[in-house]
């Protein structure tokens, strides 16, 4: 759960800067609205959750996971603002250009490594078996 919050800051930082440095909106096409975004960052964040949740449930989970994760976040992200697009517009040419706008202007690339630093850090706290802090007298006497 962590993991997925922390993808989310991530994703959102990643598209903001990268809507910033480059000074023109994500999804560019006008009478789209806000749908195709939102369609889209969901579609990333269930994937997302799913493939954490799978490779999360081994008691060792490899790292490398991390990068499948990130690969099928950002493809599900994609297909989620196509589908978006293709129902709002009701034409797949606009439908492939503003997923193909959305790669080539850097976007997807944000949202890549949002997912796969979110990825390495949940599949790190599986394999710290971190735990909250303790204060000593909350401790087992065993310990």
């Amino acid at each position: 759960m962590l993991a997925t919050i922390g993808f989310f800051a991530l994703a959102v930082f990643g598209l903001g800067a990268v809507s910033l440095l480059t000074d023109a909106d994500l999804i560019a096409m006008p009478g789209l609205g806000p749908a195709p975004g939102v369609i889209g960052m969901l579609s990333g964040i269930v994937a997302f959750a799913a493939m954490s949740w799978s490779t999360l449930r081994t008691p060792h989970p490899s790292f490398t996971s991390a990068f499948a994760i990130a690969l099928v976040t950002g493809l599900v992200h994609l297909v989620g603002i196509w589908l978006a697009v293709m129902i709002g517009s009701g034409n797949a040419v606009i439908a492939t250009a503003v997923a193909g706008d959305f790669v080539r202007g850097g976007a997807s690339v944000a949202l890549l490594l949002a997912a796969a630093i979110a990825a390495w850090g949940g599949i790190a706290l599986r394999r710290t078996k971190a735990a909250q802090p303790r204060w000593p007298w909350e401790r087992d006497e065993e310990e």
